[in-house]
């Protein structure tokens, strides 16, 4: 089932574009890294190697993913595919599944600066670039559940926190000029985050 922005889906289709330019292409690409830079969920998951030893490159190849979805796929490119393929690579690199919302986030920025660059307007790049990351969050995760096949220690989990609360400042969003509603304050605990677990979730 294709997954849905909370507000009744993302935005319409893309229309069909005609060959990206070279410079476009490149742009795109670095807005994706920047974007995953400051995507708190992802950082997480890389830090913590839900992916293993390897998941910085998972993450850098999830991005490579994205880029050749946008660059070389042929046909519309609706929102709801690029979440589902976002949230299957997601699960296939890090075990994972991120219940805050940031797939759909992140994918709607990605949308509208890929549309942007087919304009050869590169301001919102220019703004992820010029940004102050914070700690490593735009998004504030609210709850991510991994994948794994027993509860996790409570050693585990307490590291897990300590670490949010070393890096938890108060985050940017999302770098795309577009007002966006106020996030709830953390608490003192900061983010909530539930650690790996072993078992076989699926997402609905």
């Amino acid at each position: 089932m294709a997954a849905t922005n909370g507000g009744g889906g993302g935005p319409g289709p893309v229309p069909v574009p005609g060959p990206i330019s070279a410079e476009a292409e490149a742009a795109l690409g670095e807005a994706i890294r920047l974007v995953f830079g400051r995507w708190t969920a992802l950082q997480m998951a890389v830090e913590n190697q839900w992916g293993g030893r390897d998941s910085r490159a998972k993450a850098d190849q999830f991005g490579e993913s994205i880029l050749f979805w946008f660059c070389r796929t042929k046909g519309p490119r609706y929102f709801e595919d690029l979440v589902d393929m976002m949230y299957d690579k997601i699960s296939e690199s890090f075990n994972a599944d991120f219940e805050d919302n940031s797939v759909e986030e992140v994918a709607e920025q990605l949308l509208i600066i890929h549309e942007e660059c087919l304009q050869n307007n590169y301001s919102s790049i220019e703004k992820l670039r010029n940004s102050h990351v914070q700690g490593n969050a735009v998004s504030q995760s609210r709850q991510i559940v991994a994948d794994d096949d027993d509860d996790s220690d409570s050693s585990d989990d307490g590291d897990d926190t300590s670490m949010m609360d070393d890096q938890e400042a108060a985050p940017e969003d999302m770098a795309v000029d577009r007002p966006r509603p106020p996030r709830p304050t953390p608490d003192a605990d900061g983010w909530t985050v539930v650690p790996p677990r072993r078992g076989g979730r699926t997402r609905n």
